[in-house]
């Protein structure tokens, strides 16, 4: 995570840091991600390392790229308000209404500061849950893994979408548009290479996404 020049005095996190899956192996893909990050080809950054697994792989990934957007949201929470932001929007085309499926089955509007609550809060409790994140090494992971980390994912492109949408002038006030882009395409690349999120899920940015995977 430091690779992107993360710990300017910009920058805060939303809420704490979530940690890998625990075990040699979740502490060796953390390592191989830092690695090629660190070479700077995101390309390579994001493929599967040879040999290993693709849930641990996507399981490794889902908690750093939960912290990034944290990260990256926690510069905001200041200037992304109820008052600013009342809907959970990307854009005048684009609003998100806030579901779990538990507690909120019919969606609801929410604004923005409060649906990236209730969304971090959501996927806090899935990576907390090791029914579907193990955290020993060698456990199973549950039939639905890769669907619960596409919803996870699809969501997280929502806070991007809002950010870039709402938020990107306060974002080059503050010297971070580098590495929010830088950021935002490792996403993508990573969600492409895996078939995360549908193309159509990607259009309030769809300009900024193909411009990424073209290049």
């Amino acid at each position: 995570m430091s690779l992107f020049g993360i710990g300017s005095r910009n920058q805060k996190t939303f809420r704490p840091k979530k940690n890998s899956p625990s075990g040699s192996k979740g502490a060796q893909l953390q390592k191989h991600i830092d690695t090629t990050l660190g070479s700077g080809n995101l390309r390579e950054a994001v493929r599967l390392p040879l040999g290993e697994d693709l849930n641990e792989w996507l399981a490794v990934n889902t908690v750093d790229f939960f912290n990034q957007v944290n990260i990256l949201y926690g510069t905001l929470t200041e200037f992304c308000t109820s008052s600013s932001c009342p809907k959970m929007t990307a854009g005048p085309k684009y609003e998100y209404l806030w579901a779990d499926g538990v507690t909120v089955k019919k969606p609801i509007v929410v604004s923005a500061p409060k649906y990236v609550e209730y969304l971090m809060d959501w996927i806090e409790v899935q990576l907390d849950d090791e029914a579907i994140f193990p955290q020993k090494l060698g456990a199973p992971f549950p039939s639905n893994f890769q669907q619960v980390v596409r919803t996870i994912f699809k969501r997280l492109f929502r806070v991007y979408a809002h950010i870039y949408h709402s938020h990107f002038q306060k974002i080059i006030k503050l010297k971070e548009e580098a590495h929010l882009n830088t950021c935002f395409k490792h996403f993508v690349l990573f969600t492409w290479e895996f078939h995360l999120i549908d193309m159509k899920q990607l259009e309030p940015l769809q300009d900024l996404v193909e411009s990424i995977l073209q290049c």
